[in-house]
């Protein structure tokens, strides 16, 4: 028999739903399992928590055991937005988004949706439902995240997202040599430190400056960590700069695989602003860049209107 999972306030809940009415939500013969969420056990065999969206997680789990049809997250929004409506007033409810684009936005910190519930779901392809606690439940209620095939029309760009807790952190003059990189990277990675952004220029009589962006709340722990590295003689830099006045903003779609000129108008839309680029990085469905934290809430809505997402697509 079919099974409808759902996660709100840190519990999660199955729904047995009788094959002949999928649409009735209380019908006779349905059962409901209440099941507490955000817990597990750990590779130890000991019970332990699953940290921030593990209620979500924990539905998603459900749903995959037990193929579910879908897995509805309840939270404190109506669905997932073309933007955070608090900083693009024009912000839009998308009706639906497909799994690799709500990692995405969710790992580039929209905060909708946790991104271990999305990669469970994607990978398990269980359908998820966005929809709010506080309103009426309706068959068109919320955002439905679903695969890439369930989506008949789909824009270049679906949403903008943006972390404004960056910081940039350049090496100055390291030797470049083969294996500097696991020499600067790899100490950071023992210290816990999550590094993003990678950029390093073309070098000049044999040295050269390696930069990344990190959270800006990483930077005492990143700092320890390579003069660390120095003192052990492992890696060699004149200085080590840190800028925490920096903010990411992003563009994500699947439409970008099969259209060109995307980071053209994303970088001109900006360059009209006066705002200046400082790292760039892409992927096949997204493109982020680095900006003085100060333009941040103008890039995103200058980014909002010139991909036209306010309209529905």
């Amino acid at each position: 028999m079919p099974l409808r999972t759902s996660s709100a306030h840190g519990s999660a809940r199955i729904e047995e739903i009788p094959t002949a009415n999928l649409d009735a939500r209380f019908a006779d013969g349905m059962t409901v399992a209440v099941v507490a969420g955000f817990q597990g056990i750990s590779a130890e065999g000991r019970i332990t928590t699953l940290g921030r969206g593990g209620s979500d997680t924990t539905a998603v789990a459900f749903a995959a055991a037990f193929d579910a049809i879908r897995c509805d997250i309840y939270t404190d929004v109506d669905g997932v937005y073309t933007t955070d409506p608090r900083i693009v007033g024009r912000a839009r409810k998308l009706n639906r988004i497909s799994f690799e684009e709500m990692l995405e936005l969710a790992s580039l910190g929209a905060k909708v949706l946790q991104t271990r519930s999305v990669e469970l779901a994607m990978r398990y392809k269980v359908r998820l439902r966005v929809l709010s606690s506080f309103e009426e439940m309706g068959d068109d209620a919320g955002t439905l995240v679903c695969a890439e095939e369930d989506i008949v029309e789909s824009n270049v760009v679906s949403g903008v997202a943006f972390s404004r807790d960056e910081a940039q952190m350049t090496l100055v003059s390291v030797a470049d040599r083969p294996g500097v990189s696991a020499a600067i990277f790899t100490p950071l990675a023992d210290d816990g430190v999550n590094v993003d952004m990678i950029v390093q220029n073309i070098a000049e009589d044999g040295r050269t400056d390696m930069t990344f962006s990190c959270p800006v709340d990483q930077v005492p722990h990143a700092r320890a960590a390579l003069e660390a590295a120095k003192d052990r003689g492992e890696i060699e830099f004149h200085d080590l700069v840190a800028d925490t006045e920096v903010a990411k903003v992003s563009v994500v779609g699947i439409g970008m695989r099969s259209h060109a000129g995307v980071a053209a108008k994303m970088f001109r839309a900006l360059s009209g602003y006066g705002v200046n680029i400082k790292v760039i990085t892409t992927s096949e469905i997204k493109i982020s860049v680095l900006i003085d934290r100060r333009f941040m809430e103008l890039a995103v809505q200058a980014l909002h209107e010139v991909f036209g997402l306010e309209r529905a697509g």
